[in-house]
């Protein structure tokens, strides 16, 4: 009889030992304003809870247990739970942490001494030679030949009064366009037209006696990407037209 007493009188106790209470508590800044949203962590049971609008909190704990309060530009605050703590609400107070203050670069001012202010202000030798040598390239005469054209470059005549200008010689022919066609796009291009590499330059020359639009080409030797397009564009149009008999 007496040892299932004292069994019974030990899981009492067990029981009572082991049971969870409740911590309730309220957060607040250094001048009593509440935080929201601060977490409060029981690190015996690692449970996990936020403070309310108001900064109001519950948690579940026993005496002895530590809490930890965190929350971002506030200093890290602990609490030891006591028997007192579990009948009464408990106040924790957080301090804002140190801001780092961003690093100013204070720029030199005139001292009123000549050896300091000509070394604080003076511009690197480097800098000074560089000055130096673009002012002198500057100032001296173009070289003629530079400025004169090239071979078979047009220019136009320089006359005191009113000149006839005849006919400007365009730059490429369509031999040269053709030249330039073929290379840019490529044998692969005409073997997807299944075209032979020895009908190539017949084909090229057929779409552009056909009507392609190449006086600015041939005037200036010069293809852009939209006559390059426009020359793709007549190839599909007339392939069908070629191989025809």
């Amino acid at each position: 009889m007496k040892i299932k007493l004292f069994f019974l009188l030990f899981t009492v106790f067990f029981i009572n030992a082991q049971a969870q209470d409740y911590i309730f508590g309220k957060v607040t800044s250094e001048d009593n304003a509440e935080i929201p949203n601060v977490t409060i962590i029981n690190i015996r049971t690692d449970e996990r809870v936020l403070t309310n609008r108001d900064g109001h909190f519950m948690i579940s704990g026993r005496s002895g247990d530590e809490l930890r309060f965190i929350k971002n530009g506030y200093e890290r605050a602990y609490k030891r739970i006591t028997k007192e703590n579990i009948s009464e609400s408990i106040n924790v107070s957080l301090i804002r942490s140190a801001e780092l203050i961003a690093e100013v670069e204070i720029k030199k001012e005139v001292t009123g001494d000549l050896k300091i202010d000509a070394k604080n202000l003076n511009p690197p030798r480097k800098v000074q030679k560089l000055k130096s040598d673009l002012a002198i390239y500057m100032s001296r005469k173009s070289d003629p030949s530079v400025l004169a054209p090239r071979p078979g470059e047009f220019v136009q005549p320089v006359t005191k009064g009113i000149f006839s200008l005849g006919k400007i010689k365009n730059k490429w022919d369509d031999v040269d366009l053709l030249n330039y066609l073929q290379n840019a796009l490529g044998n692969e291009f005409f073997q997807d037209l299944k075209i032979d590499k020895s009908q190539v330059q017949h084909f090229i020359l057929y779409i552009l006696r056909t009507g392609f639009e190449r006086k600015n080409i041939l005037k200036y030797g010069y293809v852009t990407e939209a006559d390059m397009n426009r020359f793709k564009n007549a190839v599909l149009n007339r392939i069908a037209a070629y191989k025809t008999p």
